[in-house]
């Protein structure tokens, strides 16, 4: 059944990666994702319109009841043919598994279908200038009047707002309350005058986070995932879809980069150097753990809502790609320190090292990692200065 699947899901990429698409491989991910945008677009509709998006879904939502294993074989298929980064993982990945899990009905006929064939994209409204890690702090207002939520408020780090048709926005929406109460799951239109968003330039030159303003953008008050107050249990469930089933999506360009530097370390001679060629056999273990372990964390998400299995995955990989960033300046030699032209000119390797410092902040500091570990995995005792016991993601 499994060796079916793959040689039905192979064949397919092999043909349909043509023409076109052909042009469309290796591009995206974290720090390209201004990489052939239009292109990969018009991709993650092709893939919807065969039936290769959202395969773990049921099928009466569009999706194909794939089996966990089914799941895996596709992603490294996906990742062997050499496709293009997904422009649709949050709402495949994130948004997707929340309105399966929260949404009532009229919800789920609404906004899967258009999700699962790539016509509307979605980003995330959670962290704000005062609520990084801290997500509890969020002090964006949303408040129901004339059968609307008018929301109102600044998020920032917000991947792929300039390009998102809806927004899934973390609000309180009970005047008064604090920390975890009071907060509602609110889905919103981006294409309105109360939306507006300004890019953040990165150090590797690119603009793929920004910042969003709201100014009473409204949104039909039937669009909250969950009662009005239960934000916060919601959003701690899309966290868990985020950093499980879809990590291994992530781990197509994780595998794509170390291909990258090991190439690189061969032509440059870094291979032969003992030290470079133990730091790149452990990177690539390290890998496979990383594989296995998304795989752990698929298996407790499906039977329940996220544990701490959740925290360790993001430490893990995160701290990961960190150190793949600095193999990667290692490898190139003198040559890493120069761009390869004006003004700003970086090669994907740069790019990657410069990107991956901010992987240990963004989506939960290791920090806070380290601390839901420590608690609520090894029972040891709270820290005395309280801190979030909760983290968010606010990227790609």
């Amino acid at each position: 059944m499994s060796d079916g699947f793959r040689q039905e899901a192979r064949a397919w990429l092999e043909e349909n990666l043509t023409g076109e698409f052909a042009a469309a491989r290796g591009l995206g991910g974290p720090g390209r994702e201004h990489e052939g945008h239009e292109l990969r677009v018009a991709w993650e509709r092709h893939l919807g319109a065969a039936g290769w998006t959202c395969l773990g879904w049921p099928k009466e939502y569009g999706g194909r009841d794939a089996s966990l294993d089914e799941q895996v074989i596709f992603h490294e298929e996906y990742a062997r043919a050499g496709a293009p980064a997904r422009v649709g993982h949050i709402g495949e990945g994130l948004i997707g598994p929340t309105i399966l899990a929260f949404g009532t009905e009229e919800q789920k006929r609404r906004f899967l279908p258009p999700i699962r064939s790539g016509e509307e994209l979605w980003c995330q409204g959670y962290s704000e200038p005062d609520a990084g890690s801290d997500l509890a702090g969020v002090r964006t207002r949303g408040v129901l009047t004339g059968g609307a939520w008018a929301v109102t408020g600044q998020k920032v780090w917000t991947s792929l707002a300039h390009v998102a048709d809806w927004c899934f926005v973390l609000a309180r929406t009970e005047p008064g309350s604090q920390r975890h109460r009071g907060l509602s799951y609110l889905l919103v239109p981006m294409d309105q005058p109360g939306v507006q968003v300004r890019p953040i330039v990165q150090m590797t030159g690119t603009s793929e986070f920004n910042e969003v303003f709201f100014d009473g953008a409204r949104t039909d008050e039937a669009n909250i995932l969950g009662a009005p107050g239960e934000g916060w249990r919601v959003a701690m469930a899309t966290l868990g879809y985020e950093r499980g089933a879809s990590t291994l999506g992530q781990q197509i360009g994780f595998r794509r980069e170390l291909e990258s530097v090991i190439e690189t370390a061969r032509r440059t001679g870094a291979a032969e150097d003992p030290v470079l060629r133990d730091r790149l056999v452990r990177s690539w273990l390290e890998l496979e753990v990383m594989r296995f372990n998304a795989l752990r964390v698929m298996t407790s998400l499906s039977a329940g809502e996220p544990g701490p299995e959740v925290s360790i995955a993001k430490l893990y990989w995160s701290e990961w790609h960190r150190r793949l960033g600095e193999l990667a300046q290692a490898v190139q030699g003198r040559a890493g320190l120069l761009a390869d032209g004006a003004p700003y000119d970086l090669n994907d390797l740069q790019r990657l090292y410069l990107f991956s410092r901010a992987d240990t902040i963004y989506a939960g500091s290791s920090e806070i990692q380290r601390d839901i570990i420590a608690e609520r995995t090894l029972g040891l005792p709270k820290d005395r200065a309280p801190r979030a016991a909760e983290t968010h993601r606010a990227s790609p």
